[in-house]
């Protein structure tokens, strides 16, 4: 029997929402510079112009404006990442006390992830649409192997933390987190030059964490701190936007997306504070988009990102796990003050312009944002190193068709390196380690798209 068109979009829909866990990104602290072909191409513009059925993850006010559409692709995402501890005092071992890593510079595995995305909206009449948007929100993954020093008998793989000094216990540090969303959303015109729109916003989250099992004493459930294969959990939230043209060729858009309350990521509560609280940041999007002329047009974003309202990224390292160490529990990992990667708010600011000759169109854009990662945090954030503040984009689309047509984009980040003092393995005289955290990105990415 043969499907419908809408049924089958459904049926592609929950395929692709299946395969999507075996992706990861970070560039915007742990979120997409963008989402669907063509605002990647933009350096994530299209908050006040519609584009395409990504438009959910962007503003779904403009999925009215797209009429009855298919879209799926993919991007193959390379993030370079690395560590590098620079000694400027005598190494302290583990038998001082202090928290002391192996110095030398070290690389994370893993640096090809493809990421799916599918998109599919139906107009039900003149003025509504429904539709439906898979897609990846972000992630993080890093995997450091072979931090050894050498010994009379060969490396001895000690790992980031020191996790190999622990009988039994896993050397390799690293996590995964991976947050798959799928995004129903109904939208409608005011009238033909302007929309709104809402889309129930239903997450999955699935995390795993490796080689922490030397923090087991500064926390409140060490059997649930490292080690404990993938946990997933699942919540919900809401997007919603609104879009238009105020005057002749110029177009203003805004979305707001609520904080993501998630289910308790019971396998590692002893990792993140709140028991295990993961929750997905509130976020924000202003926009403003120009049509020069019949070709030419320019595009305008801000985005922010509400990260300081998450115990679990924000909260700093110190002084919580001084106070743990004190005998305050809930300053202990998985506390309710437990400690974080400690976090700042990001704010994003992006420009983008399209060329329009008809059958196809040529893209591009540079995004920056102002960072997250304090100074005074490097020891953790060695496990999530997004150190990224710039992307440079370009992208095209062309008809291959009546009805159908391809889009294609690529990203560069260029590397940021932070560097900071690890302060757990601090002297009278100051910091005896220096640590380096750096990223790259680079990202290419195709999509068909079909008119029916």
């Amino acid at each position: 029997m043969m499907l419908s068109p809408q049924k089958q979009a459904v049926a592609l829909a929950v395929a692709i929402g299946m395969a999507l866990p075996g992706t990861a990104m970070a560039t915007n602290g742990y979120f997409s510079h963008g989402y669907g072909l063509k605002s990647k191409g933009m350096a994530g513009t299209g908050v006040a112009k519609p584009l395409d059925t990504m438009d959910a993850a962007i503003n779904p006010a403009n999925m009215v404006m797209n009429g009855n559409r298919l879209d799926a692709g993919a991007v193959l995402f390379s993030p370079q990442r690395n560590y590098t501890v620079n000694q400027v005092g005598p190494f302290l071992g583990p038998e001082t006390g202090a928290f002391s890593l192996v110095p030398g510079t070290f690389e994370s595995e893993n640096e090809a992830f493809l990421i799916p995305n599918f998109g599919w909206n139906m107009m039900i009449d003149d003025v509504s649409a429904f539709g439906i948007s898979v897609f990846g929100n972000g992630g993080m993954n890093t995997e450091y192997k072979d931090v050894s020093v050498p010994t009379p008998a060969g490396p001895f793989e000690v790992g980031t933390y020191g996790s190999g000094q622990i009988p039994g216990a896993n050397p390799v540090a690293g996590i995964d987190l991976m947050q798959l969303i799928v995004a129903p959303t109904y939208s409608r015109k005011i009238n033909d030059k302007a929309s709104w729109g809402a889309s129930l916003i239903l997450q999955a989250s699935l995390f795993e964490a490796t080689g922490l099992a030397s923090f087991g004493g500064f926390s409140t459930n060490p059997g649930a701190l490292t080690d404990n294969d993938t946990e997933t959990a699942f919540g919900a939230g809401v997007k919603l936007g609104i879009s238009g043209e105020v005057a002749p060729g110029f177009s203003l858009g805004a979305s707001w997306q609520s904080k993501i309350s998630m289910g308790e990521l019971d396998d590692y509560a002893g990792l993140f504070a709140e028991q295990g609280d993961f929750d997905t940041p509130m976020t924000f999007s202003l926009g403003a988009a120009w049509d020069v002329n019949e070709q030419n047009t320019i595009l305008f974003d801000y985005q922010f990102i509400d990260y300081s309202d998450i115990a679990a990224i924000a909260n700093p390292l110190l002084p919580n796990l001084f106070q743990c160490f004190g005998g305050d529990p809930n300053s202990c990992l998985g506390g309710s003050n437990g400690s974080g990667f400690g976090w700042e708010d990001m704010n994003i600011y992006k420009i983008g312009y399209q060329y329009d000759a008809g059958k196809w169109q040529i893209r591009a854009g540079f995004s920056t944002n102002d960072g997250t990662i304090p100074d005074s945090e490097m020891l953790f954030n060695i496990l999530a190193p997004a150190t990224v503040e710039d992307h440079w984009t370009a992208g095209f689309s062309v008809d291959v068709g009546k009805s159908s047509g391809l889009d294609f984009s690529f990203m560069y980040a260029p590397n940021v390196k932070l560097s900071g003092g690890n302060s757990l393995a601090a002297t009278p005289a100051g910091d005896t380690q220096i640590i380096d955290i750096e990223m790259k990105q680079y990202e290419f990415g195709a999509n068909y798209s079909w008119r029916y």
